[in-house]
């Protein structure tokens, strides 16, 4: 296994690294270097510059209008995306829905959906978890009856992130009450328009409306927006939470967080402090181990080799690293991190710090929370 990027690699890095220096907006920039909140037109605009520059499906085949980009330059895209301050791609469309509809969509709804997802004419959202059904998502209740060409939707979802912006929501529902639970679901495609659909705010703890409960009172949803087979669900949903987890390491965030951490820790003289500098020397440790992993997982996936237990280790890791980086903001400026928002008390780069922190919080909770993923490791590795 070689670790090293080839000369075509590196030569990819510069590609993007000028690109986005000489077309992601500055006022983008700012916000994201500063961790400032992101709008909805934002992240649409990055997505539409993306798209003219033909790399709207990143890490999408050429067959579906994607660059055809190896793993190992998807990664560097990222890394030089967000060492550039480039906003975070938003997954539910591109590396969510997207790879399933590639897999086991038919060529008529690969042909409505992915175009739209690709220019940013469509945005969707994940309707997974339930009230009662998160980590243990089997367990979900919302129910789905056939009626003709339609299936009859009710029940609720939560924890929807950024539904109050979606146009489409994908979900899992309940279409055989009597089989075991993993059995009995399907994977439907719904149009947050449809009546019957109700989308209620969750305020987090740090102010902000990103989440959202999804109400569902007999939403009609014709079979044709059905993914795959009846009650097949949940092959589908695993293969989803496998691109999702994959993915969820953040490294070039981190990476970008850990240079901010140093320039405010450095302006407020926390270096000099021997044991302030040490845990911020474990954490770029700890990242650069971080990286090697997931650089072995590229390597397998280049060899058409599925992430094993490694998935799970990266979104572990992947989120400690990312809160450690934005507690120590928190006390490399102490008291002056503790408003919410921009306020003037205090240091420009103090603002915002703590709104930062409390949002994190949730990292190590989606994308299937990090006691299951230790479980995961578990079983897969132990045969616990």
């Amino acid at each position: 296994m070689d670790l090293d990027f080839s000369p075509e690699e590196n030569a990819f890095r510069e590609e993007v690294r000028k690109f986005v220096t000489d077309r992601l907006p500055s006022h983008i920039r700012h916000k994201v270097m500063n961790g400032i909140h992101l709008e909805r037109n934002d992240h649409v605009l990055w997505q539409r510059t993306l798209h003219q520059r033909g790399w709207g499906g990143v890490g999408w085949p050429r067959e579906f209008g994607g660059p055809g980009w190896t793993p190992t330059e998807l990664y560097i895209f990222e890394e030089e995306c967000a060492k550039g301050g480039a906003p975070r791609l938003i997954s539910f469309g591109l590396k969510m829905i997207a790879p399933v509809l590639m897999a086991f969509g038919n060529p008529e709804q690969q042909a409505r959906y992915l175009p739209k997802i690709m220019s940013a004419e469509e945005w969707w959202c994940q309707g997974y978890s339930e009230p009662g059904a998160g980590s243990d998502l089997a367990s979900l209740k919302t129910r789905a009856v056939r009626d003709g060409d339609h299936y009859i939707v009710n029940g609720q979802k939560t924890w929807t992130t950024l539904g109050q912006y979606a146009d489409w929501i994908f979900c899992l529902v309940r279409t055989d009450p009597e089989a075991k639970p993993q059995r009995g679901i399907s994977f439907l495609l719904i149009d947050m328009k449809s009546p019957g659909v109700t989308v209620r705010p969750i305020i987090t703890l740090d102010g902000a409306h990103e989440v959202n409960e999804v109400w569902l009172e007999d939403v009609r949803v014709p079979v044709a927006n059905r993914i795959g087979e009846e009650n097949q669900g949940w092959t589908y949903a695993k293969f989803l939470l496998g691109h999702e987890r994959t993915n969820i390491a953040g490294i070039g965030i981190a990476k970008r967080e850990l240079a901010r951490l140093k320039r405010i820790a450095a302006a407020e003289g926390r270096l000099d402090d021997a044991l302030f500098a040490a845990r911020v020397a474990q954490i770029e440790i700890d990242l650069m181990a971080l990286e090697i992993t997931n650089l072995r997982v590229l390597s397998a996936e280049g060899a058409h080799q599925a992430p094993g237990p490694e998935a799970s280790i990266l979104k572990i890791k992947g989120s400690e690293i990312q809160q450690a980086i934005a507690e120590l903001m928190m006390q490399a400026v102490g008291i002056a991190a503790l408003p919410f928002h921009q306020t003037g008390i205090g240091p420009d780069y103090a603002d915002n710090l703590a709104a930062g922190y409390c949002n994190l919080r949730k990292l190590s909770i989606f994308g299937g929370s990090n006691e299951i993923q230790k479980n995961i490791i578990s079983q897969m590795i132990m045969g616990l």
